[in-house]
């Protein structure tokens, strides 16, 4: 005959807490190759937003040579990463065509 498993002493403190996991940034990278208006639908594309967040996007990446385009979990923000270079390259560019260079880092 089998013995039943002590039940837990419910008495005793347990620490339960859930700890949050830190945010990672999306990373568009300046490009030279694909066209403005490329980004521009790539980033509609993958992170719906509207077309003047898009533009300021592009801009920042342009001017700056990268901008945080998401901020959020590192399995979703490596899921729009990945979504990013799905989209390839652009399809009016004859030379040297290539995805868009993006990136994922920890935001602290």
């Amino acid at each position: 005959m089998a013995t039943a498993a002590p039940l837990p002493d419910l008495d005793e403190e347990t620490d339960t807490r859930t700890r949050r996991q830190p945010p990672y940034h999306v990373i568009l990278h300046n490009d030279e190759t694909n066209t403005m208006d490329f980004v521009v639908m790539v980033l509609r594309k993958v992170f719906g937003y509207e077309v003047e967040r898009c533009v300021e996007l592009m801009m920042e990446a342009h001017e700056n040579g990268r901008a945080v385009v998401w901020t959020g979990a590192l399995e979703v923000a490596e899921l729009k990463a990945d979504q990013i270079r799905s989209c390839g390259a652009d399809p009016h560019v004859k030379k040297d065509p290539h995805p868009l260079g993006v990136s994922v880092e920890p935001a602290a």
